[in-house]
């Protein structure tokens, strides 16, 4: 059964709560496995296991945070090794306009750099799930629509 790793790191628990959203959608495809990890209880080889890996973050001077970072950092053991794992990536922060889709682009470009396929979104949230704060009922339901998405993408490619 191919599996789908949500990986994320939050200082206030807001990047956190989408991450169970994200889950809550993707546990919605059948035949997928669906695990939740802080990054904190994430190693490079992790990924290795996974055939899908969606990262959350919340933004931090506009990029994501530097725990994240540093398991991107730590996976180059692995480069070429997560070539057609299917990726994705969401994120958190204070304010609107405070780096929401620049912290993405950041986390999708580590992905495309390890040659991952990477989900996007005709309709919506087009990079990835974004939230203002805590996720209000617009970003929950993205967030679980991003989920089910790259979920689908798992199956087709990867079941």
């Amino acid at each position: 059964m191919p599996k789908l790793l949500i990986v994320f790191f939050s200082q206030t628990g807001n990047t956190e709560s989408m991450a169970h959203l994200v889950a809550e959608g993707a546990r919605h495809v059948p035949d997928v496995a669906v695990e939740v990890r802080s990054v904190e209880q994430t190693t490079p080889d992790d990924l290795l296991g996974a055939d899908g890996i969606i990262m959350g973050s919340p933004v931090y001077y506009g990029t994501m945070a530097a725990q994240l970072k540093t398991l991107i950092d730590e996976s180059v053991c692995h480069h070429g090794e997560l070539v057609g794992k299917v990726g994705g990536a969401f994120a958190s922060s204070g304010v609107m306009g405070g780096g929401l889709e620049t912290t993405i682009m950041d986390i999708l470009k580590c992905l495309l750099i390890h040659g991952m396929v990477i989900a996007g979104e005709a309709r919506g949230h087009h990079y990835g799930t974004v939230s203002v704060g805590a996720p209000e009922e617009a970003a929950q339901a993205e967030c679980r629509k991003q989920g089910r998405l790259v979920a689908e993408l798992v199956a087709k490619l990867h079941g």
